[in-house]
């Protein structure tokens, strides 16, 4: 019988329930246990496609095409389970479902009310990821007192009830912040979050405690006596320097034997030591490298998370510390790129979408290319590259996407469903995974070495094939497409170190232990590029 473990945040919101429980799960993972991840989140958007990265963070997108919360990244990461449209729910898509059954005349004509039927629901949701696994780790997002969360947690009390304690785990992440005033850690922000969760009919089985320092036996004495949960249940979850750190700290108090007896399961030989490597590597660099990311959501970082953990994992495969310069495109459109991108070693050009910064991605695209600066772009900075090219190599003056400029007289991007053979996808964007062949010789091939790779999207624009000749004549090199509908996935220029971009998002598929090929290929390269500098300079 499948075993759920279900994840509660009390106080505040982005305490990182996201990463506990990425954390448990990779640590149960560890044991040999068959686990997934679910989010359930309570806001009334069907899914976060539409959200303003500025309010909501990254968009994570699954290989089924599924535009989620940024959380299924970290669970990706953290653990091989490989996630889908049923790993991600919010109230929002709880509520269509029921809204349309209730059209349909599915109920009969009874009072559609949240309990039983939005409770129901969101039972049937937990169950929809619970074949072949043996624990499904639930996320609730939001934090308890949320009037949107209450219809969550009265479905996950409900879950206790119908299928026991022995299967069923209560995990609540808090807050024990340290007031430097007076020199003391406070444990009444717990003990009033217990108290609402209880309140509920829920008592949490084991406590996060986010705090800046371990917390001693009588804190935890203490937060144990007034919130009725086992000594050994009260858990430190202490800041780290690197997130991939966080397993080995539960681990280290036993957190997942915790879980493992109060769940009735053995508990097998605890196999870590590839984490503790990694780890290991990630905090002891043996130089650096300075990539600029040239970003349009440059002040807020979980814009671009997916990302960012790329080029550290691909920094750790090659014992490098990864400084990211994060620079506003638009700064790129009014100061010299040579003053903005001083001292870089790579550029990269991320996803994005809308006209603003867009000139000034271009600008460091050429820049890049002139001056012979590993780039790599991605999806929109794909874009970036082969309008680049055609206006500057290519003979096309004024060339652009018309995501960009809709009048332009060369369209060297256009709506994917406008091209032919393709309107039968339908929807407005190209989602999910799909399949790319390799040319033979080629950058990407090299990087990858193999021939055939299969790449998550999220775009609306792709190539226009009428301009594949004349840009391939003038030398690009397209050396990825799909070979479905002949779109054109990843291009490079001839007499460069390393030029390549890339129509998908390969960030998604990167893991601390399998850091992406592409990424791992690029940071080598912009690593190259700063060994040679640094040799001209000191030989002049």
């Amino acid at each position: 019988m499948t075993k759920y473990i279900f994840v509660t945040g009390g106080v505040l919101s982005a305490l990182g329930k996201g990463i506990a429980a990425s954390s448990m799960g990779m640590l149960l993972e560890s044991h040999g246990y068959q686990i997934t991840l679910q989010k359930f989140d309570p806001y009334l958007n069907v899914d976060p496609g539409t959200m303003n990265p500025f309010q909501h963070g990254e968009v994570y997108v699954t290989d089924d095409g599924a535009e989620t919360d940024l959380d299924l990244g970290h669970y990706e990461r953290f653990t091989s389970t490989c996630t889908t449209q049923s790993h991600n729910w919010t109230a929002g898509k709880i509520y269509e479902f029921i809204l349309q059954k209730e059209r349909k005349g599915e109920y009969l004509g009874k009072t559609v009310q949240v309990i039983p039927h939005v409770t129901d629901e969101i039972r049937k949701a937990f169950r929809t990821v619970s074949d072949q696994n043996d624990i499904v780790i639930g996320e609730i997002g939001g934090t308890v007192g949320d009037i949107e969360g209450q219809p969550f947690l009265e479905a996950i009390r409900q879950m206790r009830l119908a299928l026991g304690v022995q299967n069923t785990l209560f995990v609540h992440l808090t807050l024990v912040p340290f007031i430097k005033t007076s020199g003391e850690l406070k444990t009444k922000p717990t003990q009033h979050s217990v108290r609402e969760l209880r309140a509920i009919g829920i008592q949490p089985d084991i406590l996060l405690c986010r705090t800046d320092r371990f917390l001693g036996k009588n804190i935890r004495s203490k937060i144990s006596l007034f919130t009725n949960v086992p000594l050994d249940a009260v858990i430190t979850a202490k800041d780290v320097e690197n997130i991939y750190e966080i397993p080995l700290v539960f681990a280290q108090q036993g957190l997942d034997n915790i879980i493992l007896k109060q769940m009735n399961l053995s508990p097998r030989r605890r196999r870590l030591s590839r984490w503790k490597s990694m780890v290991k590597r990630m905090k002891s660099p043996q130089d650096e490298v300075n990539i600029a990311l040239i970003g349009k959501y440059a002040g807020l970082h979980d814009s671009y998370i997916s990302l960012i953990q790329a080029l550290v994992h691909a920094g750790t495969a090659h014992r490098l510390k990864v400084n990211v310069s994060w620079i506003e495109a638009e700064q790129l459109e009014e100061e010299p790129p040579e003053e903005v991108l001083k001292g870089i070693d790579g550029i990269l050009v991320p996803g994005g979408f809308g006209s603003r910064g867009i000139e000034g991605k271009i600008q460091a695209t050429t820049y890049a290319r002139e001056h012979k600066l590993p780039f790599f772009g991605l999806c929109l900075g794909m874009q970036c590259a082969a309008v680049e090219y055609a206006r500057n190599i290519s003979g096309f003056p004024g060339a652009n996407s018309t995501e960009f400029d809709p009048s332009t007289p060369y369209k060297i991007f256009f709506k994917w469903r406008e091209l032919k053979g393709v309107q039968d996808l339908g929807g407005t964007m190209r989602l999910g995974q799909y399949k790319c062949q390799l040319e033979r010789n080629s950058l990407a091939e090299k990087a990858y070495r193999k021939q055939t790779v299969f790449e998550r999207h999220r775009h609306r624009f792709e190539f226009n094939p009428q301009y594949e000749k004349p840009l391939k004549d003038s030398g690009l090199i397209i050396s990825g497409k799909n070979p479905q509908y002949g779109l054109v996935e990843i291009v490079e220029i001839p007499n460069h170190p390393w030029f390549l971009g890339c129509q998908f998002h390969p960030e998604f598929k990167s893991k601390p232990l399998q850091p992406h090929p592409l990424f791992k290929s690029f940071i080598g390269a912009s690593y190259a590029y700063r060994c040679q500098k640094n040799k001209n300079h000191s030989s002049s």
